[in-house]
């Protein structure tokens, strides 16, 4: 389950940055996660708690945006929903995608701190 060493690098990413910024505590983590990433968002959410266990984000929570699978197409131009499993042939010309627009996205796009940064880090700044 690739989903486990997903969730393992947010969490050490996330308590990175908290470290580095003074925090000493999560709220909730957002990631956009792509239609076409091969991430199943229900087992990186029980993998993610379990991750968080005894780190800086004990009970926080994670917070998903699906992004849809996108091609598009280079001859007329077009673009289209890819949809799983994903159509790759031009629903206009029928030619071969050029390339995905979107849909393979797997990014940290928030953190929320549960706490404001010590007086030290506020310092450092």
């Amino acid at each position: 389950m690739h989903e486990m060493s997903i969730a393992l690098a947010v969490v050490g990413q996330v308590e990175d940055a908290a470290r580095s910024h003074g925090h000493t505590a999560v709220e909730s983590v957002a990631l956009r996660v792509g239609e076409l990433a091969g991430v199943v968002p229900d087992a990186l959410r029980f993998c993610f708690e379990l991750a968080c266990e005894n780190t800086l984000l004990a009970g926080a929570a994670l917070l998903t945006q699906q992004v849809p699978g996108r091609a598009q197409c280079v001859p007329c131009g077009s673009d289209w929903d890819t949809g799983l499993p994903p159509q790759l042939c031009c629903p206009c010309c029928g030619g071969a995608a050029g390339g995905l627009v979107s849909g393979r996205e797997l990014e940290i796009a928030e953190v929320r701190w549960a706490d404001a940064p010590s007086a030290a880090a506020r310092q450092e700044v």
